[in-house]
């Protein structure tokens, strides 16, 4: 299926509130649910559509990523929601009727009486946060790096079952692998009859009888992963690289959650980032301004050799197309430029002989400036302001 505007697919307007966006995709979530819509593959694929949207609209973030960069920005790997199952609309968003967590009725507890079969609770690992720094040629080039992660992992023993080797979950006698136990009480408008979450399994439906001792039952402890990143030319500050289900382990063979790495950007010494366009002060001597000069400039991967014209002055803007940082939206293809700003150097301290040199060329016509002169820079500099 073509992949739409995800405003278009909630049917929101771009300054849709937090809770505008909420109400849109219940909407459609509730208009899509598997369980209205049985063998619907259709369906299945717009109620995809939908919580995929809200993956990305709800989060602050990844919004303003998907405003600013369209899906170029969200579909480079690791970015937005792309490739969304069942499972991860079921554990992430199941919660926002109102119901139980993930897995409660056919993933949505609570959520009305679609009907269908109770689905085995899966949880959720949290995500996790890391900083990465990147210098200025990293983020032209992209990187490409392993890095060790301290998280919660897959218990090595049990492999995520949080049983003893040789026995397996059994099925609660309390709620007979309901999840749910009823109760009736007597009030002054006769019997009530309540159901509630089963307080032996936690609304699981299954106990452990004979837990895991390294994990007591958990199916995830404390340990390291070595994790791929691959972050891609252009990206900028402001944007959160995902790694999706390499974040902390979920209990009990559960969902994993993701890895968001901020991108720490170093100052670098030579240039200023502008966006995709990198910034570089020129600093001339006077000879050299007025004469004119071929001048080697650095540039992010190396140098470039430049003509300087004679006569030309402070504040003038020259550009290298290309010499920037690469485009990383889909519909900017088109790499920055090296802005040049051309400063020139006066001397704060001279010698004797320097400063004789000077005065000797203080009554030459052409290095005093005209009345015409004058004028032209007086509506260059107004200009800026205007």
């Amino acid at each position: 299926m073509e992949k739409r505007d995800y405003y278009e697919v909630l049917g929101v307007s771009k300054n849709a509130t937090d809770e505008e966006i909420k109400k849109a995709y219940k909407k459609q979530a509730i208009k899509y649910h598997p369980d209205r819509n049985p063998g619907n593959k259709e369906a299945e694929e717009k109620f995809k559509e939908a919580a995929e949207a809200y993956e990305v609209l709800h989060d602050p973030n990844k919004r303003a990523q998907y405003d600013r960069f369209g899906f170029s920005g969200l579909n480079q790997e690791g970015f937005g929601g792309a490739g969304m199952n069942m499972d991860d609309i079921f554990s992430m968003f199941g919660d926002i009727f109102g119901g139980h967590a993930a897995g409660g009725f056919s993933g949505f507890g609570g959520f009305g009486g679609f009907g269908g079969e109770r689905a085995e609770r899966q949880y959720r690992g949290s995500d996790l946060r890391i900083k990465i720094r990147m210098t200025l040629e990293d983020i032209n080039a992209g990187i490409q790096k392993k890095i060790k992660v301290k998280k919660y992992i897959t218990c090595p023993d049990c492999q995520g079952s949080g049983c003893e080797k040789g026995s397996a979950m059994e099925t609660c006698s309390e709620c007979r692998g309901s999840g749910y136990v009823t109760k009736v009480r007597q009030s002054f408008l006769g019997m009530m009859q309540t159901q509630t979450v089963c307080p032996s399994c936690s609304g699981e439906g299954k106990v452990i009888k004979h837990k895991c001792k390294k994990c007591n039952g958990e199916g995830v402890t404390y340990g390291e992963e070595i994790i791929d990143i691959n972050i891609p030319a252009g990206i900028t500050g402001d944007m959160i690289y995902t790694i999706r289900g390499k974040g902390n382990a979920g209990r009990r063979n559960g969902i994993a959650g993701d890895i968001q790495v901020i991108v720490d950007e170093v100052p670098h010494d030579k240039f200023v980032r502008s966006e995709k366009d990198v910034i570089y002060n020129l600093l001339l001597s006077f000879p050299q301004a007025a004469l004119g000069c071929t001048i080697d400039v650095p540039t992010i991967t190396g140098k470039a050799r430049i003509n300087i014209e004679p006569g030309t002055q402070p504040g003038k803007v020259l550009r290298l197309k290309g010499k920037g940082i690469p485009a990383i939206k889909e519909y900017d293809r088109q790499s920055g430029d090296e802005v040049i700003k051309i400063s020139v150097y006066i001397p704060e301290k001279l010698s004797q002989d320097e400063k004789e040199k000077i005065k000797n060329l203080e009554d030459c016509d052409n290095l005093r400036p005209s009345e015409s002169i004058t004028k032209q820079i007086f509506n260059k500099f107004k200009t800026f302001f205007d």
